[in-house]
């Protein structure tokens, strides 16, 4: 069941040097939904690994998580997208948790609320950071979200239209603002959080956290 509705996806997945966990990740992709990995200038040669496996590479050589959703965003046909971190952390076989309430016009835009699950899954500054960040979008715009996660879908054409501008670690707070400030209609699921594999680049260190952080700042202004 799941299966035959996620026919209609693409799952635009990040990559920056993530080798070690694109195999395990590729592998839960679920049956007729396209993966498209933006490469956004490894050096370990995850873009050839993801495309011996079967995934549609793009790259982006601008740095940045929001440049790297952004090149996904373009190419992508499915009428309807999604996101998600590839590092191992989430699971895509529960990718149609998130994409279901969309695809059934149920929700235009719906996150994934992260389960930790396993020792070191979500430091805790990283966890206290989003916590802050989810209370101050429930302050200004009245939408109850647990998390301002990475894993999410919404509509291709409606997201080219909220027209995002954020090219860095702030893409996935804008969207939420943006889309609230359209009337969207926001859900939210829950889904695992695994401990990541490989090297963090974010939110695994403080300094990443840091870094993130400014960035939401700099889209909540």
């Amino acid at each position: 069941m799941v299966a035959a509705v996620l026919t209609a996806v693409d799952v635009i997945l990040p990559v920056l040097d993530e080798r070690a966990a694109l195999p395990d990740v590729l592998a839960g992709l679920p049956d007729g939904v396209r993966a498209i990995v933006v490469d956004n200038g490894s050096s370990d040669g995850s873009a050839d690994l993801a495309r011996g496996l079967g995934a549609t590479v793009v790259d982006a050589p601008v740095r940045g998580f929001g440049s790297a959703c952004w090149a996904g965003l373009v190419v992508a046909e499915a009428p309807v997208v999604a996101f998600c971190d590839c590092d191992g952390s989430l699971d895509l076989a529960e990718l149609g948790l998130v994409t279901g309430p969309v695809l059934a016009g149920a929700a235009d835009l719906v996150l994934a609320a992260r389960r930790p699950e396993g020792r070191g899954a979500w430091p805790i500054h990283a966890r206290m950071a989003n916590l802050v960040l989810a209370a101050e979008v429930r302050r200004r715009t009245g939408v109850r979200l647990r998390d301002i996660g990475p894993m999410r879908a919404a509509g291709r054409e409606a997201l080219l239209g909220l027209q995002l501008k954020d090219r860095r670690s702030g893409w996935p707070l804008e969207m939420v603002l943006r889309a609230a400030a359209a009337g969207w209609r926001i859900a939210e699921v829950e889904v695992a959080y695994r401990p990541r594999l490989g090297r963090s680049k974010v939110t695994g260190t403080v300094t990443g956290t840091v870094r993130a952080v400014k960035d939401m700042a700099s889209a909540l202004r």
